[in-house]
């Protein structure tokens, strides 16, 4: 056989298998659209530590569905995180969501602060964009009546409402130790409305409130504030505000040797591994009543080995984000579309389970999942442990506190 007729034949085997291909549509079918999804966190400005590990979160969900094949209902199409910063600022955030939508976002998830995500919100709402808010405990978010935001975690009305069942408890075992708290929060949506809802639950569970006092974020000297406390003599602090205001507050009370009963926190910002971490000795014994992971649940546990595996924390921020990625994946599986109003629909009737927080079925009323709970959670030196409610408790609080030497 000649060259030429080995040339020859070739070219027709290749013909003939490129009409074969040509006759079968389906093989030549590009991969499904993905499904953008955009990421709007602070990774910059004041609340950057939080805005990465929301970010870091919600991509490790990502990762993990890609992976795992895609959103199979939709051909495998697979998700795409579209990176947004607010920089720390409402305005940004609101000029992140317009970008994002011009990139052609199907869904937000964002914010980590509630300021940021009252407009950013409400810009996504001209679009009839779905919006998990993954971290962002203002019921203001839930209560405007759009129909485009849905939040997995508990908001504040119901975070503080549990906590104070939940410090009313531990004061009681203790004989009642506690009688008196100062409330120290800062100055934006998040920590005003919660101080407020703080005060008004205190004289219910017989505590008197001597003194709410505010501060800006960012606040960078708490020594005068902290002199304030001091001569207030209190049995409690209770905290309101984001990370670095709340690990230097608890520093300063810790260096200048504020004898207190106990140092509680309703969605602390700065409870979190970091703290225990980097100031084993302040952050010990504090208490917070925030968002937490099922501690009974091995899938939790099996993540926080990984995230830890790679020198990063565990912190809430991580799981409420990857947390909210795999709920909006389970109404676009449902869904099978990216039709928003779709989407929106398979939200609303939503009875996804497959998470590892201290929560039933998720179940939407008015965007806002009534099966979240948050749990009391104490540190110690080298760890955070759930203190109540028992049913998910690892060890008894230690209250109150022991007084400095």
């Amino acid at each position: 056989m000649t060259t030429h007729a080995k040339l020859t034949r070739r070219l027709i085997l290749q013909a003939g298998a490129a009409s074969t291909v040509l006759g079968a549509p389906g093989l030549l079918l590009a991969q499904p659209k993905p499904v953008r999804i955009g990421l709007l966190h602070p990774v910059s400005g004041a609340l950057s530590y939080s805005g990465a590990q929301s970010r870091m979160g919600a991509m490790l969900a990502i990762n993990e569905i890609n992976a795992a094949g895609g959103i199979k209902s939709m051909g495998n199409a697979k998700l795409e995180g579209i990176l947004g910063d607010s920089q720390s600022r409402p305005e940004v955030g609101v000029s992140e969501v317009e970008r994002m939508h011009q990139e052609g976002v199907s869904a937000y998830v964002g914010c980590f602060s509630s300021a940021i995500a009252l407009p950013a919100t409400q810009a996504a709402a001209k679009y009839n964009t779905p919006f998990m808010i993954d971290v962002g405990v203002s019921d203001a978010l839930v209560s405007r009546g759009l129909k485009n935001v849905f939040r997995l975690a508990p908001g504040n009305g119901k975070c503080v409402e549990d906590a104070f069942a939940g410090l009313a408890d531990v004061n009681k075992a203790s004989g009642g130790v506690a009688k008196t708290a100062v409330i120290v929060h800062e100055d934006s949506e998040f920590g005003t409305s919660t101080a407020k809802m703080l005060a008004g639950k205190l004289a219910a569970i017989g505590l008197e409130v001597k003194e709410v006092l505010k501060h800006a974020t960012p606040t960078r000297d708490f020594s005068n504030l902290v002199l304030r406390i001091k001569s207030l003599k209190p049995d409690l602090v209770i905290m309101s505000n984001y990370q670095n205001e709340y690990v230097l507050l608890a520093r300063t009370l810790y260096q200048q040797k504020v004898d207190l009963a106990g140092m509680f926190t309703v969605l602390g910002g700065g409870f979190n591994y970091k703290f225990v971490k980097e100031m084993p000795e302040v952050a010990q014994y504090t208490m917070d009543f925030n968002h937490w992971y099922n501690p009974r649940n091995p899938k939790a546990l099996e993540m926080r080995k990984r995230v830890e595996a790679k020198g990063d924390l565990f912190t809430f921020e991580v799981y409420c984000s990857y947390n909210s990625v795999k709920c909006f994946a389970d109404a676009l599986e449902r869904a099978k579309t990216q039709d928003k109003e779709k989407v929106i629909a398979a939200l609303e009737v939503s009875t996804w389970s497959d998470h590892f927080m201290p929560y039933g079925p998720t179940k939407f009323v008015n965007g806002q999942n009534t099966g979240g709970r948050a749990v009391l959670l104490q540190a110690t030196k080298t760890d955070i442990d759930v203190v109540w409610p028992n049913e998910f408790a690892a060890v008894k609080p230690v209250f109150p506190r022991p007084k400095f030497s």
